[in-house]
């Protein structure tokens, strides 16, 4: 088997040079294609033939997946180095340019969703196969939108808007280099760095790094706060005011094609067992030999050695051995990530931090971005951003308009991919290291269901505070409330924890993603269950679901297998589950 090493990504298959005539090229080519579109206006009416629809259509899908090339390859060069001049105004460059080329198609969109009648809008859906759901949602949209000069724009000033604010704040933030000193020594961490000390196994370390974080946010408080609220402020203006939706997350829960109901079912039910994660919480700190767990100490391990380390060939090998135990299919799908070098795992300054997996076009392999440092968690998160990966190539058969899948739903496959790399480390070690690895996995569940749940109620009430007018403290206000709500009395929370919010790129990026983190999880904790009951047959059923990309609403999809996620029984049976887990800590503690 070949070695895997640790490195940068290749983007050659998208781009080789942006500043060469054959770029220049690719632009212009797509330019004329735009332009040729626009030649079809003067063509729709009611009583437009299928053919002439569908030709329009598909023209459409090849402009979005050529122009998805150079602007996914600009913003990914941009992930690798926020802090380059170059890249930041090819990225721009990319930006205003999309604009233009919504703006210039707008009017089909427009069309379809405004002006044709439901009785034609239902002969051309007949025929439209997987495209079907796509179109139906469009007209659901139809509410929502303006007219066309209108949309235009919204389309242009978002360049310089919301899109710009994200950017300032990626600027900023990812320049911060945080000042540890510990040992009698100083030294200068990036945030990727600084997240190993606030897991080490000591106390004060976790401390001063929590510390060291905060206070650099603490002091750029105030512009990264007036950064939010102009961003909060951009949503509720155009959103709720002038396109009239019913509230900020509906916003969010129609763009993802999920009902408000299940939201809020989800939501509801997350709050209602926030309970056992305290539990767990006052575990952990038994198993700490701490009367209570500090907010410093939440992701502290319970070893006192330091934690295991993995080097990145075998992360990357027992990851895909993993996938590939379940499903040969699926192993070979993320082994593709790999071998055509689409994952870029250093760690550098000025890279963007976390990790996340991009789909480019259907027929392109996805990028992965890690910063991989070797821990155990790196090591989940590399099977999480594969899950993402095996989920897009799962649907490469599809329609860029259809290949991924509605938000909640993306994030299905990526902690599947967890719990089966998980369900495999924990049948190989001792009871002693099962400890440990159970309160790592409870750790995690709290990461990406509870804390995201409430990560979502924070939002909800922020929206409607700046919406009053609120100040930044205002909001550091809320988002302490909010934690004391999550945690009650079974940690303390120091009041540095108030800006923490300050910290959180989605709320930034992408208002309200964050529940799709506990909608997946939830999901997948469901799916894995039927997994242990069904075993390897199970592995086909588990396909079809990913590889139906975007092509249906959630609801619809899921209840095909007997998965009903307006229930708030269904979101119970996956606390149900953690409970179990906790239970099994508790046992092996005792």
């Amino acid at each position: 088997m070949r070695a895997f090493k640790q490195g940068k990504w290749n983007l050659n298959e998208l781009v080789t040079d942006p500043y060469s005539p054959s770029f220049k090229r690719k632009l212009q080519e797509i330019e004329s294609k735009v332009n040729a579109f626009e030649k079809n206006k003067s063509g729709l009416s009611p009583n437009i033939s299928e053919k002439k629809f569908f030709s329009m259509l598909h023209s459409l899908e090849e402009i979005i997946e050529k122009f998805s090339i150079v602007s996914g390859y600009a913003s990914l060069e941009y992930s690798s180095d926020t802090q380059s001049d170059k890249i930041t105004s090819l990225l721009t460059r990319m930006r205003k340019f999309g604009a233009d080329i919504d703006n210039k198609t707008l009017f089909f969109d427009q069309w379809w969703k405004k002006q044709l009648d439901e009785r034609n809008a239902h002969r051309l859906m007949q025929n439209a196969g997987e495209l079907q759901e796509f179109l139906k949602h469009k007209r659901t949209l139809a509410k929502y939108s303006l007219s066309e000069p209108e949309e235009r724009i919204i389309n242009t000033l978002d360049v310089t808007g919301h899109s710009a604010l994200v950017k300032l704040y990626d600027k900023i933030t990812n320049a911060f280099q945080f000042t540890v000193k510990l040992n009698g020594k100083t030294r200068t961490y990036t945030r990727e760095e600084l997240t190993q000390l606030v897991r080490s196994p000591n106390a004060k370390t976790r401390e001063i790094a929590y510390k060291s974080l905060l206070s650099q946010f603490d002091k750029n408080k105030g512009v990264l706060g007036e950064i939010y609220q102009n961003i909060v402020l951009n949503w509720k203006d155009e959103c709720i005011q002038i396109r009239g939706y019913a509230s900020p997350i509906s916003v969010r829960n129609i763009g993802n094609d999920v009902n408000d109901k299940t939201v809020e079912s989800l939501i509801s039910v997350c709050r209602d067992n926030s309970d056992i994660f305290r539990k767990f919480f006052l575990l952990k700190a038994r198993l700490l030999k701490m009367k209570k767990l500090r907010r410093y100490d939440l992701y502290s391990p319970i070893q006192k050695k330091e934690e295991k380390r993995y080097a990145y060939d075998k992360a990357v090998k027992l990851v895909l051995e993993t996938l590939n135990n379940f499903s040969p299919t699926l192993g070979e799908f993320a082994r593709k990530v790999f071998v055509e070098n689409h994952v870029d795992s250093q760690i550098r300054i000025g890279k963007r931090s976390g990790a996340f997996c991009s789909t480019i076009t259907p027929k392109i392999t996805p990028f992965v971005l890690l910063n991989f440092k070797g821990r155990t968690n790196d090591v989940f998160t590399m099977a999480h951003e594969l899950g993402h990966a095996i989920h897009s190539i799962a649907a490469s058969d599809k329609s860029i308009f259809i290949q991924e899948a509605p938000l909640p739903l993306a994030e299905t496959a990526s902690t599947f991919s967890e719990m089966l790399l998980f369900d495999r480390i924990l049948n190989q070690v001792s009871e002693k290291e099962q400890q440990s690895i159970l309160v790592e996995h409870i750790d995690d569940l709290y990461a990406t269901v509870g804390r995201q749940a409430y990560f979502t109620v924070f939002e909800m009430n922020a929206h409607q505070k700046i919406g009053e007018s609120a100040t930044v403290q205002d909001i550091s206000d809320e988002y302490m409330k909010t934690l004391k709500e999550q945690f009650g009395a079974s940690l303390t929370i120091s009041p540095d924890f108030a800006v923490e919010w300050t910290c959180i790129p989605h709320f930034f990026h992408s208002p309200f993603y964050c529940y799709s983190y506990s909608f997946g999880n939830l999901l997948s904790l469901s799916l894995f269950q039927r997994y242990k009951k069904e075993g390897k047959t199970f592995a086909p059923t588990y396909m079809k679901i990913l590889s139906a990309g975007g092509a249906k609403k959630p609801e619809e999809l899921l209840e095909e297998y007997g998965i009903d996620i307006t229930s708030e029984k269904f979101w119970q049976g996956g606390f149900d589950y953690i409970k179990n887990q906790t239970r099994r800590l508790e046992k092996v503690i005792n």
